[in-house]
């Protein structure tokens, strides 16, 4: 998250640092907001390490150790932090989780997950400070509301996929913020989806990003002595949630599995013509976050392959910027695949290609993780259809 600062500083700022963050924090950030094109390269930059240092602060302050789940959930955090988050927006969805815990009389430790990821619902707090017009009070009641409800449902949506699908908390938060936006359409309030796509950035940003995920391999090699027992251990996993890669196979083997996702999603993005701007980093990041957490080529590729190949049957392009996330993102399906085998995840790739491209008018963009609340309607419909053909799901 350091090194995503200093970057920062060492790409620039169009004005100020300052006013570059102002401009991003002064948007409702619903989806697509290319940070890049609304800040600057350095603003995001420094908005997604600030965004990961707050999350990664309040795992330490929390006394919850660094595993699996806290390496995804930092990086996812830090990678939307290039789309939808800010530094600013993520608080209220923090204090509905904290007062939760307080209401279950529980310790807030018990509920980092869902305070983390919840964080999806980042833009709903923007939106109704900014797009509705209701200033920092009512995103704060609204937000803190949003997030007061991520730890009851998230646990009864796990059920529903049964581990299936990685974002978990982003198909419980497409509920969530469904409910919102049916809410706020009901009393008129316009609940649009953005477009601000960045364009040209690949010259700048394509070798520091290789930098970045190559050094994750030596890192990764350098801790695991050079051996790959643990690194063949998590290849074995099929992924499924709760699948812990530090605990189950060494941070060595989990770095090295980080850094050969990371490339695995640039090399896509650059194979297709498609462009290294936010929001496709923040694929990337969510990628190299998860390969801690349950994907990896073995059960990550079918299903990107069934996304990209989907698109010779439907009418968009794979360079667009809804199916080139779609095949990023998509990946919360991996499990699926690591779990039935490579057809299965080709055919989870290309159902979820459909489903992506249409759910995201129902939540107004409010719900960051889209793609995780079209792989859980997914996992869903898979995971009843194939338990009907005798197949069993084994969570490990």
């Amino acid at each position: 998250m350091l090194v995503l600062i200093v970057a920062g500083f060492g790409f620039g700022f169009e004005e100020s640092l300052l006013a570059d963050l102002g401009r991003i924090v002064g948007i409702p950030g619903v989806l697509i907001t290319d940070y890049f094109l609304v800040g600057s390269l350095g603003a995001s930059l420094v908005n997604a390490g600030l965004v990961g240092l707050a999350g990664l602060a309040i795992t330490v302050i929390s006394k919850v150790p660094i595993r699996g789940y806290i390496i995804a959930a930092v990086f996812t955090m830090a990678g939307f932090a290039f789309m939808g988050k800010t530094i600013a927006n993520i608080w209220p969805v923090f204090l509905g989780v904290w007062i939760y815990a307080i209401v279950q009389r529980d310790t807030f430790n018990q509920y980092i997950l869902n305070a983390l990821f919840g964080t999806a619902l980042a833009p709903l707090a923007s939106s109704v400070a900014i797009q509705l017009d209701l200033g920092i009070g009512g995103a704060l009641v609204l937000g803190t509301a949003a997030g007061f409800l991520v730890p009851p449902l998230a646990g009864h949506f796990l059920a529903t996929h049964q581990g299936l699908n990685l974002y978990n908390i982003g198909f419980t938060c497409g509920f969530i913020a469904t409910l919102f936006a049916g809410v706020f359409r009901g009393f008129a309030m316009p609940m649009d989806l953005a477009n601000i796509w960045g364009t040209g950035f690949n010259p700048r940003v394509t070798a520091p990003l290789l930098l970045y995920a190559s050094s994750m391999l030596v890192l990764g090699i350098l801790f695991s002595g050079g051996k790959l027992r643990g690194f063949l251990r998590i290849y074995r996993m099929p992924g499924a949630l709760v699948s812990d890669f530090v605990s189950e196979g060494g941070l060595g083997a989990t770095l090295l599995n980080m850094g050969l996702i990371g490339l695995a999603g640039i090399a896509y993005v650059l194979a297709v013509g498609g462009e290294l701007n936010g929001p496709t980093i923040c694929g990337i990041f969510t990628m190299v976050g998860f390969a801690a957490f349950g994907k990896h080529l073995r059960n990550s590729l079918p299903i990107m392959a069934g996304a990209f190949l989907s698109l010779y049957l439907f009418q968009w392009e794979a360079a667009e910027a809804g199916p080139l996330l779609a095949v990023l993102f998509g990946t919360t399906l991996a499990p699926v695949s690591g779990t039935f085998g490579a057809l299965t995840g080709l055919i989870a790739g290309f159902l979820h290609m459909s489903m992506v491209m249409n759910v995201g008018f129902l939540h107004g963009g409010m719900n960051l993780y889209n793609n995780g609340f079209a792989g859980g309607l997914v996992a869903t419909l898979m995971v009843g259809v194939l338990k009907q053909f005798n197949y069993r799901v084994q969570l490990e």
